[in-house]
């Protein structure tokens, strides 16, 4: 079990009841000014499997805990996960720590964090993609309406694509990721009714049902599994892919770079791929950006300064906790009609089914 902690300017801290120590990273020390000095609050995470440079999920939420120690002077903490056993030991550190706040990332951990904040009632805890279990005060959800972003990037794809044949896969068949593959499925069949062009997306049945995964046993890692995913949709003449399975997108250029093609492309998620992985740049359409940092960010700022509140927060379109990202290879057009369907959206003249 590894404590992933991050160097400091002066010191680091040490945790007690961790085994070992693993120094992860250097985080640049604010510029002078740039902050008030530390402030007695320790804001923590613990990973889902995988690294917090997996360049989405992870990296999202650890980004805000690097944004709130550079703004705001708080100390940050946190463990990385490298299998399901991970979890619940991981929690326990950061209650050991004295952790004023400690977020779970990510559905896999539900049930750990829900066990964790009844265990510690004095303890403060969020859990994003997550719910509550029991009826604990001390466990705040961080969810988002993926759907939303979703739907607009499905009619995006549809309208994009030559062939009309687009796909998606997702990484676990869990909510938090076939919210995404529903709201895409049902904006490209958006697309298809508005025009009268037939669009297939597959990876989806007829009503909608997602069909396609990685392995859930690798959780996210099946990178051989991602890859002829993609390649069986690219020979099935799909120019446009939407894999919904955090770092497994590269697996899906690499299927794009091998297929020869030279004009399909793949939507990121979580973060703008363009920007956090520009080697890939000219291979994204554009990404469904779940946007984490802004909202563990939020909840430091104010548990730090004002006290915890188990509110329960929902990222939107309309609060901007999730959106598509600017991109280039959309025309003008399409932005604005884009732009329509997200104003349709918020005000409730478009449903879109989850569940």
């Amino acid at each position: 079990m590894n404590l992933i902690t991050r160097k400091r300017a002066l010191a680091t801290l040490t945790l007690a009841g961790a085994s070992a120590l693993v120094l992860a990273g250097c985080g640049a020390a604010p510029d002078a000014g740039e902050t008030d000095a530390a402030v007695d609050f320790t804001a923590c995470a613990v990973s889902d499997e995988g690294s917090w440079n997996d360049k989405s999920f992870n990296e999202a939420a650890y980004d805000g805990l690097l944004k709130a120690e550079d703004e705001l002077g708080v100390k940050i903490e946190d463990a990385e996960s490298n299998s399901t056993e991970d979890f619940d030991p991981n929690l326990q550190l950061m209650v050991d720590a004295g952790c004023d706040v400690t977020f779970a990332v990510g559905f896999n951990l539900v049930d750990p964090v829900n066990a964790a904040a009844l265990a510690n009632p004095d303890f403060n805890f969020v859990t994003i993609d997550g719910f509550l279990t029991g009826d604990a005060t001390n466990l705040k959800p961080i969810t988002y309406a993926m759907e939303q972003s979703s739907y607009l990037a499905g009619y995006a794809a549809a309208s994009y694509s030559t062939t009309k044949v687009v796909g998606t896969y997702g990484g676990l068949d869990i909510p938090a990721v076939t919210a995404f593959m529903q709201g895409f499925y049902q904006g490209a069949k958006a697309y298809e009714t508005e025009t009268g062009t037939a669009v297939t997306v597959l990876g989806m049945d007829d009503t909608g049902k997602a069909t396609s995964f990685t392995d859930p046993a690798l959780n996210f890692g099946d990178t051989e599994g991602a890859k002829a995913i993609s390649a069986g949709f690219l020979a099935a003449g799909a120019d446009v892919i939407f894999p919904v399975a955090g770092g497994l997108f590269a697996s899906t250029a690499e299927a794009i770079t091998e297929s020869g093609s030279t004009t399909a492309v793949f939507l990121g998620v979580d973060k703008n791929i363009a920007v956090t992985s520009p080697e890939f740049a000219d291979l994204v359409l554009t990404s469904v950006e779940k946007r984490m940092t802004q909202a563990v960010f939020d909840v430091i700022k104010q548990t730090s300064e004002s006290g915890f509140d188990a509110t329960p927060y929902v990222g939107t379109l309309e609060n901007d906790g999730t959106a598509l990202s600017d991109s280039d290879k959309l025309s003008a057009e399409l932005v604005a009609k884009l732009a329509e369907l997200k104003d349709a959206i918020i005000a409730g003249d478009i449903e879109i089914t989850v569940g």
